[in-house]
């Protein structure tokens, strides 16, 4: 056995001991003394919400990342990375922060980040598409949230959602203070990072209170040339409207600006270097050279940029976005045990990517456009590529809750239209370098240009019935959703031109022209049904059954397909469906908490992109984007804390484990290949996480972790091919707050944390991009990478 497999064990062992030591510890914990059931004594200063943490009194599996272990992450992380530390997520991302929007990937179950509802303060943010839809990190700050919550496999019918297939997570942010304040904090870190935080709170002015925050981060990304630059701003506004009612007004902007980074094969991050002399990890995009560089001399009967390597530098590999938010919610307690609630919120979206194209393949398109007619401009050299994206997506979530004896019955609306468009086409620069500044009068050619609407409308009932004194509880509920989609514009290439010939002879036509696409979504009838019994105060068992349809993941994408044969759009793909099971036991006793479920999911409809015959011929083959199978999976997930009193509060224990096999249930079967994918693995899904630490405080002014994550051996294809799996790794972290709650002065709640993630400098692939067969694409895990932060509040 290699010394390296006999650390990876050893790691993994490690971790493995620390959950039956904790498991076990805890099984044996005595319950707290005293008269008083309810009290929980499990504290700590990175302690809170116990109740939330493993979903008390839900019927599903619900667990939630608390305030305090939001405050002692590392300063800046992204809204998707926060969630690696609930159990049933496998979350991977480029950089400690995981802000690149293109390397994030986030698996749970059966299911990817597509797949996967996000809600904010009550409020949908839409699809998670890379490019153009709504990541939810554009929207949180964590120093502004008070709970992440998570239903890992079946969320409550009354969220708001056409894209999850069950999970569904909800960041809930802080009520503003009470009292007027100024909270500053300041982080420094590796790869010459710096943010600073700042949130101005008014406290109680009448019925009025407030708060209004920034944040400026800068840091120059950690493998390649570039830097990352985000500006977010944050307001609250918070009423009381007297008695229960209350009414709040949110705003979120968000401007991002940062550079690509490349994916890699696995021989590029094993062998050779890239033209930047970078080998393994640390390959990235180079800054522009001089054509008299080595490797970059002009290729002959080109201009002199024409050399394909000036694809890889960093000035044509950029990433801008703008975004707002705004809501608004009023709750109106109508009488005792009855209220409504009303949620309106808009959303501007805009950016644009840059993206090069090498001078021969410009040359080609910008041959096969002109001669079809389109007047452009011959390419000079390598090409500037600009994506725009942009839209507004806006809609109103309606709940009207009303507590009838036994029952506490629920209904509700939610309506959203959201509007998107997107540009491709190829410029000039100034003289064809990569450096000069674009013309974007000067276009080579063009690609898309389309507009795309969905308009969706999702109503609910749900019926809490509580018997036995509360003791058992059933809910009951359903959902119905529509979604009309609309496509216009032009997709693809085709839609500008086609080839009627051969290569040899080519014989040049129109195109196809701008098309118009339709088609809809319907169901009326999801339901989910659970039940709850508690023992005690302490310990309860739930169950539940839930169905849910989604709009197909990445639809933009699909009708993007502009087919050779024929000018009418792809095939529309049949919704995703999915089927939830599920059942666990959680406990919250005086040593310890801790959540238990087992489930079993499922879904069908799963689309892919592959080559078979055209419906409606018998001979046209065509690749397009279609419903090829299922997929179930099946596990255990367990959540705990523990703080054994024998060691009188000076340590206490954190385990999330995760244990899950995803498979497929089909072949796929393309026109002139099946690929043998029935009974294989999901790609990027681990059967093993295992996420565990231990938190020290040895001083009322000291407050130190220790944590390691381990992920077993995923699959980069889908057909599991030879030699595409990427081994299991762990990884370390760790923190230390200092002078937690000292004051000086004026300035209370001063303290320093130092962070340090990838403690061992750990070297592996972590982020995959699957292939159906052959292998993936991968992004590298980031090296160690320390953070310094201090703060205070005046």
């Amino acid at each position: 056995m290699s010394v390296i497999s006999s650390i990876h064990l050893s790691s993994r062992a490690a971790l493995l001991l620390a959950c039956a030591t904790g498991a076990l510890s805890a099984a044996h914990a005595q319950e707290p003394v005293g008269s008083d059931e309810e009290t929980i004594t499990v504290t700590g200063r990175r302690i809170s919400q116990s109740a939330d943490a493993i979903g008390e009194d839900k019927v599903s599996n619900v667990v939630a990342v608390t305030r305090e272990a939001l405050l002692s992450a590392p300063s800046g992380i992204s809204g998707l990375k926060m969630l690696e530390q609930l159990p049933g997520f496998n979350v991977q991302t480029d950089g400690a922060l995981g802000l690149y929007e293109f390397g994030n990937s986030v698996q749970t179950r059966a299911f990817n980040l597509d797949q996967i509802g996000f809600v904010v303060d009550g409020i949908p943010t839409g699809r998670s598409d890379a490019f153009g839809g709504s990541p939810v990190f554009c929207y949180v700050d964590n120093e502004n949230l008070g709970v992440v919550e998570a239903a890992v496999g079946a969320g409550d019918v009354g969220l708001p959602s056409y894209s999850t297939l069950g999970p569904v997570v909800q960041y809930n942010s802080i009520v503003p203070q009470e009292e007027m304040g100024l909270f500053v904090s300041q982080s420094f870190g590796d790869f010459d990072m710096k943010r600073t935080f700042i949130r101005a709170s008014t406290g109680q002015v009448g019925p009025f209170r407030a708060y209004l925050s920034r944040t400026k981060l800068d840091t120059d990304l950690w493998r390649g040339e570039g830097t990352v630059d985000r500006e977010h701003w944050e307001g609250m506004v918070h009423a009381d409207l007297g008695g229960d009612s209350w009414a709040r007004f949110k705003f979120v902007s968000n401007k991002f600006y940062d550079f690509d980074s490349p994916t890699l094969s696995r021989s590029q991050y094993l062998t050779g270097t890239d033209i930047g002399g970078k080998s393994g990890r640390d390959r990235g995009y180079i800054s522009v050279v001089p054509n008299t560089t080595p490797g970059f001399a002009p290729v002959a009967g080109g201009p002199a940029f024409s050399n394909a390597n000036y694809a890889y530098t960093n000035t044509l590999a950029i990433n801008v976005r703008d975004d707002k938010l705004y809501g608004g919610t009023v709750h109106a307690g109508i009488a005792d045990g009855v209220w409504a609630e009303a949620a309106a919120y808009y959303e501007d979206k805009g950016g644009y990517g840059v993206s090069p194209d090498t001078y021969a393949n410009s040359l080609l398109q910008y041959q096969r456009q002109t001669a079809a007619g389109i007047a452009l401009s011959a390419p000079k050299g390598t090409q500037y590529g600009l994506s725009t994206v942009g839209g507004e997506r806006y809609g109103l979530t309606t709940k009207l809750h009303w507590e009838l004896g036994v029952q506490t019955i629920e209904v509700g609306l939610w309506a959203e239209v959201d509007t998107y468009n997107r540009t491709q086409a190829r410029y000039n620069t100034i003289d064809g370098s990569p450096a000069s500044a674009p013309n974007l009068d000067d276009l080579v050619y063009v690609r898309r240009n389309y507009q795309s609407e969905r308009n969706t409308t999702q109503a609910f009932v749900k019926d809490r019935i509580a018997l036995l004194d509360d003791s058992l509880i059933f809910d009951l509920g359903v959902k119905a959703l529509n979604i009309d989609y609309r496509y216009s514009g032009y997709r693809d290439f085709n839609d500008y031109y086609r080839n009627a010939g051969t290569t040899a002879a080519p014989i040049w036509v129109s195109g196809w022209g701008p098309q118009t696409l339709r088609t809809s979504y319907s169901d009326g009838f999801l339901p989910m049904a659970g039940v709850l019994y508690k023992f005690d105060n302490q310990t309860q068992i739930f169950a539940s059954y839930a169905e849910n349809m989604a709009l197909p993941k990445g639809l933009d994408d699909v009708f993007s397909v502009s087919l050779n044969s024929s000018a009418a759009g792809v095939p529309a793909p049949a919704p995703e469906r999915s089927q939830n099971f599920e059942a666990g036991i959680r406990t919250n006793q005086g040593q310890f908490y801790a959540s238990l479920a087992g489930y079993y999911t499922k879904f069908k409809n799963r689309i892919q992109s592959i080559g078979s015959i055209l419906p409606g011929t018998t001979n046209v083959i065509e690749t397009f984007f279609q419903n090829v199978g299922r997929v179930s999976a099946y596990g255990a997930e367990f959540s705990g804390t523990f703080k054994p009193s024998a060691l009188n509060g000076l340590a206490y224990f954190n385990l999330n484990a995760t244990y899950n096999i995803a498979k497929f249930k089909d072949d796929i079967v393309t026109a002139t290949t099946t690929y043998q994918t029935d009974g294989k693995y999901i790609p990027d899904s681990a059967k093993w996480i295992i996420n565990g630490g231990v938190t020290i405080e040895p001083a009322s002014w000291l407050v130190g972790n220790f944590s390691g994550k381990y992920t077993s051996r995923r699959w980069s294809t889908f057909d599991n091919s030879a030699g595409s799996s990427v081994k299991g790794f762990t990884v370390f972290s760790a923190y230390v707050d200092i002078g937690d709650g000292f004051s000086l002065g004026p300035v209370k709640g001063m303290k320093a944390r130092f962070n340090v993630d990838n403690i061992f400098d750990k070297d592996t692939l972590s982020y995959i991009s699957p292939s159906v067969t052959g292998d993936g694409f991968f992004r590298p895990l980031s090296p160690r990478t320390f953070q310094f932060t201090i703060s205070g509040e005046i």
